[in-house]
This record gives structure tokens, sequence and C-alpha cells, in this order.
């Protein structure tokens, strides 16, 4: 007990001062306009040399700084949340390896490199998926593995196919002259990243990780595995042009509509906070597609200011509750939980986009960007309507979970008393507050001047405005509401199953691939393999080495009919 608190503790401060180191070697970089890049030469095979390098620029240094603060303060949190767990070391372990495999890849600018955090990320979040060892658990791992194996094969196909240019640091290779002389590279590298940031078709893997206890959740869903794909998209962002760059637009737009169309329909809060994060995700993939990556990176890291925070006060709410994660379930916590109530709004109004919040100087700032830019009709009503649904399910969250009726049991002992989980909900609060003017003063030094018409200007505000009063009126009028739903189940049912993909991803696809594995070991390994390979070998070989044995035991009855034999051969031969 006494090392797993020195463990814990010592944990925390090293990843604080981390992130503090990190900071100022940030605001040196930015400020003096200077990075180092070190490499190491491992091995070298005609004239291709594999080298472990590191790259350290404003970029990695910012990423790295978040990615240490969230990590402390999930640790923090959870020495309140996990205290009953009889494994408490093991999970501190397998958190920190997390962030060692996160902080591996950021500061990688090699493939060959990139892969041992990429595949590191995968493996980790495999184990903790599974962590509460269930068999909802051991299905939700395995989809998430299988899913994730995708990206890991798509890098090591690019690893390939990198051989020709003498060295896998794509930073030195990474612009559309290069790139376009190795076909199918920048589309194996946007299949990665779709993968790790479970884009269409690959989100079904998203919300099933919410198997995983709520801190990992926290530590997942803000700033290491799920924003991986989106940071190694925007390290290969020169190279994003031409039918790569349409394919992950669309894919991005379909994504966030299709993320924020099911959290309106879905009824656990873990798996609701995880399909903003699906539609934030697709958000950033939208803009990065578009050619603007530092605002697909600064959206990125307030989007982890507040929804670590908006996980943190999910999993005090849980706990509140008794464990239930139904929403349904809840109603009325302001009386009895203030303080995370009081967070969890602040973070949804972050993420809603409101006025001087986190979330508003990145999502503002992508929303104006994208209406003076060339969208068609379609992606420009995608767009507007998914924000309208971010904030039709933020409101909808906040009328069952805040201010709805109170439906907990009678007898229900709820508070904010465990300091050890409301301390990180008030750091990060103040990073929802603030975050977001701070970086785009650091990340934006020059600010943007966007000139609209002025209802595009305020077509964002509108929607958003239109969205919350939709969320909240609607499900006010709960009766009305249900028979609505029900006259209409079968459209409910696809667009709260998010269009059928977990289904497809499970079902579909281990029915078309076991009747094909089926039929091969029918036909095949039980069949002419085997007839044709080993049975057929051993049998061929049993009957040898019977002659074999034989002729080795000196009888005479053999030896008189080869006699025999061989003088009808000779007869045949000669006459």
């Amino acid at each position: 007990m006494i090392w797993n608190v020195v463990m814990y503790s010592s944990s925390m401060v090293f990843l604080c001062l981390f992130s503090f180191s990190c900071l100022l070697s940030f605001l040196m970089m930015i400020f003096l306009d200077f990075s180092y890049y070190i490499e190491w030469e491992i091995v070298t095979l005609n004239s291709s040399s594999l080298e472990m390098t590191f790259i350290l620029d404003w970029m990695s240094m910012l990423f790295l700084s978040f990615v240490s603060f969230i990590s402390a303060m999930v640790l923090f949190y959870s020495g309140g949340y996990m205290a009953g767990d009889n494994n408490m070391d093991r999970f501190i372990y397998l958190v920190l390896g997390f962030v060692g495999s996160m902080v591996f890849l950021i500061v990688s600018p090699n493939l060959v490199s990139i892969l041992l955090g990429w595949d590191g990320l995968g493996l980790v979040s495999y184990i903790l998926v599974v962590y509460y060892q269930n068999e909802k658990s051991a299905g939700a791992g395995m989809l998430t593995a299988l899913s994730n194996r995708v990206g890991d094969v798509a890098i090591l196909i690019s690893i390939a196919l990198m051989f020709d240019m003498g060295g896998w640091g794509f930073i030195f290779y990474n612009d559309s002259e290069w790139m376009s002389e190795i076909s199918g590279l920048v589309v194996l590298v946007i299949l990665a990243g779709m993968t790790k940031s479970a884009q269409i078709p690959f989100s079904a893997w998203l919300p099933a990780a919410m198997a995983a206890p709520t801190p990992v959740s926290a530590l997942v869903h803000s700033s290491t595995l799920v924003t991986a794909g989106v940071y190694l998209l925007i390290r290969f962002s020169p190279a994003l042009i031409g039918w790569g760059q349409s394919i992950l637009f669309i894919l991005g737009g379909l994504t966030m509509f299709m993320a924020g169309l099911g959290a309106n329909f879905e009824t656990d809060l873990k798996k609701i906070i995880a399909l903003s994060t699906l539609s934030q995700l697709g958000v950033m993939m939208y803009i990065l597609s578009m050619g603007y990556h530092k605002l697909a990176f600064f959206h990125l890291l307030t989007h982890a200011l507040f929804k670590a925070l908006l996980f943190m006060c999910a999993g005090s709410l849980i706990h509140g509750v008794g464990g239930t994660q139904d929403i349904r379930a809840m109603g009325g916590l302001i009386h009895v939980m203030p303080l995370s109530v009081t967070s969890m709004n602040l973070a949804n109004l972050a993420l809603c986009g409101a006025p001087f919040l986190a979330g508003f100087y990145s999502k503002d700032l992508i929303l104006e960007v994208a209406f003076s830019s060339l969208l068609n009709e379609v992606c420009f009503w995608l767009l507007v309507t998914a924000t309208g649904l971010t904030v039709c399910y933020t409101f909808r969250l906040i009328y069952y979970t805040v201010s709805g009726d109170y439906n907990l049991a009678s007898l229900s002992c709820t508070s904010d008393e465990d300091k050890i989980m409301t301390w990180p909900m008030i750091s990060l609060g103040l990073g929802a507050v603030a975050g977001g003017a701070f970086l785009s003063w650091l990340v934006f030094p020059s600010p943007w001047m966007i000139c609209l018409p002025w209802w595009l200007k305020l077509l964002a505000l509108m929607v958003s405005l239109v969205g919350g009063l939709v969320g909240y009126i609607l499900n006010m009028m709960v009766e009305s509401y249900r028979l609505v739903s029900l006259s209409n189940y079968s459209v409910v049912v696809f667009a709260g199953s998010m269009w059928f993909m977990p289904f497809l991803s499970t079902y579909g696809v281990s029915n078309f691939v076991l009747k094909i594995s089926q039929s091969y070991h029918q036909s095949g390994d039980s069949g002419w393999l085997e007839f044709y390979g080993a049975q057929g070998a051993y049998k061929s070989f049993e009957v040898s080495s019977g002659y074999i044995q034989l002729a080795q035991d000196n009888s005479v009855k053999f030896y008189m009919v080869m006699y025999v034999l061989w003088l009808i051969l000779v007869s045949v031969v000669l006459f």
C-alpha cells in the first residue's frame, strides 16, 4: 500500500513538472522561432538508413504539455474514483504506459518510430478496455483492437512504400511533389488516421471503448488515443491534396453529423460524451482537409481541456448516483452535487462554443473559415446542422441530469465531498474558461479578420440557440416526444444506432469473414491441402518406411520375391 501511494504521488509530481517544462520550452521555441531535430542512426541497408529520430518544435512541446497536465489530473482523479480497486498499481502502470506511448508518437517524425508509439497505444487501450474483465468489456476490447489493426497495417505498408525514398523521416519528404511519386502512400496515411480517430466507417469502436474505467475515458477522449490520428494527419498536412483530401473532407463531415444525430437518441451518459468526442473529431478532420492544419491543432487542444473535464464530471455523477450511467435515472442533481454539476455545465457550454469559453475561440473560427471557403450546399448545411445537433444533445443532457425531475431513490447519499475527485475538476475548469484565449494568443499571434455577410456572422449563434431550445423543450414534453419516437421507431433506431455501424462492424464483418474462413477450412485446410500436404506426406512416408523396414528385416521371402520380379523384368526387356 505504501508503494502504491509513493508511485501514485511521484507520477503526478513528475507529470506536472514535465508539463511545466514543456510549456516553457514551447514559449521559447515559438518566440525565438527555433526547433531541435535529434537523430540516432541504428542500421543502414542498401542506402536506406534506419534512425531513431525526435523532433522538438513548438507543436510537439505544446501538445506534450497538455498531455502531461491532463494525465496528471487524471491520475489525481483516479485516486478517488478507483479507491476501492484491488489492482490500483496495475492501473497506474497502464496509464503511465499509455502516456509514454503518446509521448513517443508526438516527438517522432519517423514512420518506423511512430509505429512503436502507435502500437503501444493500441495495446494499452485494449488492456484498459478489458480492465473490468466481463463479457461486455471483452467484446468492446476486441472491437477496439481489430478496428485499430487496420490502421496499423496501413502504417506498415506505408513504411514499405517509403523504402524507395531512402529513409522514413517523412518530415523531409512531406510535400505534394515527393508524396505523389509513391502512389497510395497518402491514402494509406489517411486510412491510418481515420481508424485511430474513429471516422466513418471505423466509428463503432469509440462508444464501445466506454467499457474502460471513466478516468481512462477522460484521458483517451481528450488528448491521447483518439487524437493520435488527427495529430498524424496534421504532421502530413502538406501532402494532403487531391482526391484523398476530398475523401477525408466528406467522411469528416458525415462523421460529425452522424455522431451528433446519434447522441440525441442515446441514454448512456458516457456514450453521449463519447459521441460528442466523435463529432468534434469530425470537425477537426473537416477543417484539416480544407488545408487549415493549425486551426485543427488549435481545436484539438481546446477540446482536450473541456472534454477531460466533462468525463471527470460524468464520473463524479456516476459515483454519486450509485453507479448507473442511464441519464433517465438522474435528474435534479444541481441541489445535491453543485460543484460537479456546475463544472459539467461549464464543460458543456465550452463544447457548444459559448462566447469566451475555450471552445468558442476554436469552434467559431472554424465555422467562419468554413463559411468563407468554397463549400457546396450539401457540405455547408451538413456543417450547420452538425453544429445545431451538438447544442441540441448538450441541452438534452443538461435537462436529464441537472434540471429535470429528481429520479433517484428516496435514500441516496449523493454529494461532492470527495476532494480528490473535485480538485482536478476545478483545475480543468480554469482551463476550460481561460485556455482558449491563452492558446489563441500564442498559436495565432496575428489575429484573423474574417469578413462575412451579417447573416453568416450570426448563423452560428442562431443555429446554437435553435439547437439548445429544441434539445431542452423537446425533452420537457416527454410524453409527446415518446409518442413521436414510437410512431417513427425505425427512423429512431437507425439514427440512434450510428446508422447500424456497430452491427455492421461486428456481426456483418464477422459473418462474412467466418463464412469465407469456413469454406477455406473445409476445402483447403481440412481438404486438398490436408490430402496433399501433411496427411498425404504422412501416408506416403508410412508406406515407404514399411517397405524399408521389411527390407532391413533380412527376410528370405522378401529376397525371393524381389529376385523373381527382377527375372521377369529382365526377360521382358530382353525378349
